[in-house]
């Protein structure tokens, strides 16, 4: 007999582990279990932690606290990348488990409330772990390609985390693929710890670029102008590749949008970071020959400053390159020493510092931001995969925030993508109306 239960999921930090979270709620509801939104009223919880920076470890504890106090009958699963770096946090009153990232899979294997054994031999991992999804909770999911990461940045906890780079087989993301298109998805994410070290054995899986051709040859003959993909953040290194240059100007379905994990713009902060081999010079270079087929596009990054030993020539070089770059946008962060890393050891910036030299950072990108939101108006339509079948907030192809003007229905259909009009910026959003129902055949790029 079915065993029904009632449980909460709360997560932190990256769309992989939205994504696994999915994959465990899933999971769940198979099992008899009933998501509610309330965790006084549950009796399972997942804390789904983050341990990038000290506050979302700080985020991530703090909420299991509170839930232990608010529901003591709870059985609460705090798993993910901070209860691998720093568990002892977390073993607080009412957690059943403190789940390492690693053996975060060992979710799916048994029911909620009568789990014992969390403990996973080495024998017993398995080289990808098995989460694998048919739904999401947004209206645009996560296809999870690769986890893990070899590359040891001076300043990342990850490696410590997640461990070392390994790829998920290409026949697995493709099945998964189709059953997301096929639920009536959209826009679809793709998505990986790091994209550059994606290895797949055969079946055109050898690196990224050669996935997403797989990808894209298997699904525009029936999807494109119907759906698309939108690439997570990517390696600069990646992008200073030919065979990346050929592979975005010929794929059908891919959003005309990148997110560059950039770091900084000195060459000097980016050794001492460990970080590829790329140049702010080179990713310019590949960013101006992508305007050749992506004449509009949209270009993110992740910036983090106040690196060790960040100096005042050092944080202009990072607003120098952004200055050059055509960015619409960026994540800033100020940085924060992470225990086991090598930049920990280092001497550190004052707080303040970081902050004053984050803050001038996104001051740049506020202005660039603005001015971009402003040249969109230009745009006659734009294609806007909306949040939910009653929401009027979505993004279009460049992944600028876009609402519905009124309250006109936002779609065709479940999660349909909506030919729109730019009507006026309100802030960070562009104000949208329906731009009728003319067929999404065009290149994403608007051409």
């Amino acid at each position: 007999m079915e065993k029904t239960f009632k449980f909460y999921t709360i997560t932190y930090g990256c769309r992989v582990n939205q994504y696994e979270t999915q994959a465990i709620r899933e999971w769940w509801q198979s099992l008899g279990g009933t998501e509610i939104d309330d965790p006084a009223e549950a009796d399972v919880v997942l804390v789904d932690s983050c341990a990038v920076t000290a506050q979302a470890v700080s985020d991530a504890r703090q909420m299991t606290r509170k839930i232990g106090r608010l529901n003591p009958q709870a059985r609460i699963f705090a798993a993910g990348c901070a209860s691998s770096a720093e568990p002892a946090d977390f073993a607080l009153p009412g957690v059943a488990a403190v789940i390492p990232q690693k053996d975060k899979f060992v979710l799916l294997r048994g029911h909620p409330l009568d789990m014992t054994d969390f403990t996973v031999p080495e024998e017993g991992r398995p080289r990808f772990a098995p989460f694998s999804i048919s739904s999401f909770r947004r209206a645009r999911p996560v296809v999870k390609v690769q986890d893990g990461c070899s590359q040891g940045c001076a300043y990342c906890i990850i490696p410590l985390t997640r461990g070392p780079a390994r790829s998920r087989s290409v026949d697995d993301i493709l099945a998964e693929t189709r059953r997301l298109l096929e639920a009536g998805y959209r826009e679809i994410m793709i998505s990986g710890v790091n994209l550059r070290q994606f290895h797949a054995d055969g079946q055109d899986g050898r690196n990224f670029w050669t996935l997403l051709r797989r990808m894209d040859a298997e699904f525009s003959p029936e999807w494109q102008g119907r759906a698309r993909f939108r690439l997570s953040s990517l390696d600069p290194a990646q992008v200073t590749d030919e065979a990346c240059l050929e592979t975005l100007e010929g794929c059908r379905m891919v959003c005309p949008h990148l997110h560059l994990s950039l770091q900084s713009g000195s060459m000097a902060v980016l050794h001492r970071m460990g970080r590829s081999p790329y140049s702010p010079q080179s990713v310019a270079e590949a960013v101006e020959k992508m305007r050749r087929f992506w004449p509009v596009m949209g270009l993110g990054a992740d910036i983090l400053m106040g690196f060790p030993g960040e100096t005042e020539e050092e944080t202009e070089e990072t607003l120098d390159m952004l200055r050059a770059l055509p960015m619409t946008y960026a994540h800033v962060f100020p940085y924060s020493e992470r225990p086991g890393t090598r930049a920990a050891a280092l001497k550190q910036l004052p707080k303040k510092v970081r902050q004053q030299h984050a803050a001038r950072v996104r001051a740049l990108m506020a202005e660039k931001h603005a001015r971009f939101l402003e040249e969109q108006l230009a745009q006659p339509v734009m294609r806007v995969a909306f949040d939910s079948a009653d929401a009027r907030h979505g993004n279009n192809e460049w992944y600028a925030d876009c609402r519905m003007e009124d309250d006109v229905a936002a779609r065709r259909g479940d999660h349909e993508l909506v030919c729109a009009q730019p009507v006026r910026v309100e802030g960070n959003l562009i104000i949208v109306r329906p731009a009728g129902e003319e067929t999404l055949t065009t290149h994403p790029s608007g051409e």
